[in-house]
């Protein structure tokens, strides 16, 4: 482990000594089926019945016995033994596809003990694979045109009879494309359920309950997806059944960018692998764009673990050591909102919501390892509720319609039980491909977890989000976080609650981000980052990962960020490389030590650092190394401060000045025009600070190639700059064979 110059971050780095050694002790009593012997040992075979015992890989000469043909049967006898069987058990499941007509529950009597464990995991070298979807029959060309359909699509479109509405469809490659229509404007007078629309982009169409409204609401972080009520074309205005999460008004950033557009009408089925579904006349049309067969979800969780739960009591009765390694699960519906959800920050997930293949909801010490998720409307895994001594580790999760792993704990209160969970070694990408805003990893009232050795790239958002609950959400009953609050614990608070009066309801806490690799976030929205915090309580660490290219131009995105109100926060040992717009932002008295940033792309803006709201007391700037190879150089920005009231930015808030933090021991460095260290240094000694900062070459052995060590002559040695040893970052074997 790394030694900070800082006592205060030596404190901060031994205060998380416990639950390391949590870590530990965790992992170590975790029982896999690779390395347990198993005192009861059943099998599972698409070939198999669930009339015989289970105890056979496959069936006998005489086909009289072999294995369980589902894993509800399996579960239901695994319970008979469970009674008696005092060591390990696993279940077997050999390789081909397991087709789910409803989600499989595991409940306490499926819990493991302290000394032994319940497996289900893959037979050795085989792939089992678990489909939440079942095949489109019947499929025709269709003769003749259909009113409204393009005539580029005539000819092209095949239909079939379904009696069952689903909102996703899939085929061989992956997620199919809804029909879509092209963007459109909202119009003045939209609000969050009424959206005015120019003429001719809605129509009263019969199935008005079929098509849906894809929205992104002023904000330029969130897109939601809106069934219609009603369309009318005259007065050129729809209602929708769910509102926004904020006015339908166009992008505050993005003023040109169109942002609302129809999904799943006739009129916009015009490209290969479009459908629409039409649930008045029980009909699918579809331009095929292979001859692959065609799927649609019918379960939105494939499995759920789930103890006791008591929502409004102060503990839960969890499902404990229970296992599943070796799996691969597909074909998940996607979810809609609900009238009744309870939304997290910006709505960017829902609070204890069925919307992933497995979900977790109160357990203890169990885990999902070595296991694919793919082509899936939803996401990929929740812990929800209470989650204490999870392990997620070694997956593999990619072509997912909404995020990849989520835990999430109960609502600000004094119920604080999602904690202590790793998050290892999982291979997360192109999430979030009908949810844009999901993120790849999502704490959300989950505190000391280990966030670690994850590989997250191709993201249209936030690839790791750290949030709790801001004060001014205590005075709010709305969707966003405002049901969520637990206000039979809270009790009463001032009118308007300072972040001291609420942060000991607030629960991700004291997580350590660690030793990730982030590439190609925020593909599609704006103003996010590659690691998000805000609202998550004290003493959260976020070191040792590898940040680069995220390279679309976006305006107000970070590599790390903390936001609004956000304190407490350690940003140390960051290699931050090729990121458009900003390196870090920092508010308040966040501790930036011992990064180093590289190449910040710029137009849009191109801050290394940005100072935002302070004031920055307690805050430190320091053993950081800020390169540029090209003359676009702004090291550290600072908002200018209002005319009228020199020490608020145009916002209100407590301008945020350099000077006010402890800045000392960092590198400037411009390669084309060294004299913008030199001016840098200048402004910042006027200032008070910097007095042992240098305005010199690094020294890196080949910045141009990504190779930031520091070589042996570098001036960084004698400040006291740890080098960032990126060997240690990232997937770690096996995982890395397994998924490139």
């Amino acid at each position: 482990m790394a030694i900070y110059h800082s006592s205060s971050l030596t404190t901060l780095l031994t205060g998380i000594k416990c639950t390391l050694i949590g870590f530990t002790l965790m992992a170590s009593s975790h029982i896999s089926a690779a390395d347990a012997t198993p005192e009861a040992h059943f099998f599972i075979s698409p070939a198999g019945s669930d009339q015989w015992s289970g105890k056979l890989p496959e069936a006998n000469a005489n086909k009289t016995d072999g294995p369980f043909a589902t894993l509800e049967r399996a579960r239901d006898i695994v319970r008979i033994k469970n009674k008696e069987n005092k060591g390990n058990t696993l279940v077997s499941i050999r390789g081909g596809t397991y087709q789910l007509s409803k989600t499989v529950v595991f409940g306490l009597q499926d819990s493991g003990t302290k000394t032994s464990s319940i497996t289900y995991a893959a037979y050795p070298g085989e792939k089992p694979i678990f489909s939440g979807g079942v095949t489109i029959k019947g499929l025709k060309k269709l003769n003749g045109g259909l009113t409204g359909l393009p005539k580029i699509a005539h000819g092209k479109i095949w239909e079939a009879n379904v009696n069952n509405r689903f909102l996703t469809l899939f085929d061989n490659q992956g997620i199919l494309p809804r029909a879509r229509s092209a963007g459109f404007f909202s119009q003045k007078g939209s609000n969050r359920d009424q959206l005015v629309f120019p003429a001719g982009a809605l129509k009263n169409w019969a199935n008005i309950e079929d098509v849906e409204i894809v929205v992104r609401p002023h904000h330029a972080w969130i897109l939601n997806i809106l069934p219609l009520t009603s369309v009318n074309e005259k007065k050129r205005i729809a209602h929708t059944a769910t509102h926004a999460t904020y006015m339908m008004e166009p992008l505050q950033f993005l003023k040109t960018t169109e942002h609302v557009w129809v999904e799943n009408t006739l009129e916009g089925l015009d490209q290969p692998g479009e459908w629409v579904i039409n649930t008045q006349t029980k009909k699918l049309y579809i331009w095929p764009r292979s001859d692959s067969p065609i799927i649609a979800p019918r379960l939105r969780e494939l499995i759920r673990v789930e103890g006791k739960v008591d929502i409004e009591g102060p503990s839960d009765t969890p499902v404990t050591n229970l296992h599943f390694q070796g799996l691969t699960f597909q074909h998940g519906e996607r979810y809609q909102l609900d009238k009744s959800d309870a939304g997290l920050q910006h709505d960017w997930d829902m609070m204890d919501k069925d919307n992933a293949l497995i979900r977790l909801r109160s357990t203890e010490n169990c885990s999902i390892s070595e296991c694919h998720f793919l082509h899936s409307g939803s996401g990929a895994i929740r812990v929800d509720l209470h989650g204490i001594q999870n392990q997620i580790t070694s997956n593999h999760i990619e072509h997912m319609g909404g995020g990849g792993i989520l835990l999430c704990g109960y609502g600000p209160g004094t119920k604080d039980v999602n904690k202590n969970n790793l998050v290892y070694n999982n291979h997360i990408h192109h999430i979030g491909e009908i949810y844009w805003h999901s993120p790849g990893i999502f704490l959300w009232q989950s505190g000391e977890n280990r966030v670690a050795n994850n590989l997250v790239h191709h993201t249209p958002y936030t690839s790791i989000i750290i949030s709790g609950c801001m004060p001014q959400f205590f005075r709010k009953r709305g969707r966003e976080l405002g049901r969520s609050i637990r206000r039979h614990e809270v009790g009463k608070l001032p009118k308007d609650p300072s972040p001291e009066s609420i942060h000991h309801f607030l629960h991700s806490h004291d997580n350590l981000i660690e030793y990730n690799e982030i590439h190609n976030a925020m593909e599609k929205l704006g103003d996010g980052n590659a690691i998000y915090i805000r609202g998550a309580g004290a003493n959260n660490i976020i070191r040792r990962n590898y940040i680069h290219h995220l390279i679309t131009p976006m305006i107000m995105q970070c590599a790390i960020r903390t936001d609004g109100g956000q304190r407490d926060t350690l940003i140390a040992e960051n290699l931050i490389y090729k990121c458009t717009s900003q390196g870090i932002m920092l508010k308040l008295n966040t501790r930036v030590e011992n990064n180093i940033i590289a190449d910040v792309i710029s137009p849009p803006r191109g801050y290394y650092l940005s100072v935002r709201e302070g004031p920055l007391t307690g805050a430190t700037i320091k053993r950081n190394i800020f390169y540029s190879s090209d003359e676009a150089t702004d090291f550290i920005n600072e908002l200018a401060p209002r005319k009228k009231d020199p020490s608020e930015d145009r916002r209100g808030r407590t301008i945020a000045r350099v000077k006010d933090a402890d800045t000392d021991y960092n590198i400037y460095f411009s390669k084309t025009n060294p004299s913008q260290g030199d001016l840098m240094l200048t402004k910042q000694r006027l200032d008070g600070v910097d007095e042992n900062s240098q305005a010199t070459d690094p020294l890196f052995i080949d910045p141009e190639n990504g190779d930031f060590r520091l070589a042996p002559n570098s001036p960084a040695h004698k400040m006291g700059i740890i080098p960032i040893d990126l060997s240690k970052i990232g997937l770690r074997p096996p995982a890395t064979a397994d998924h490139e």
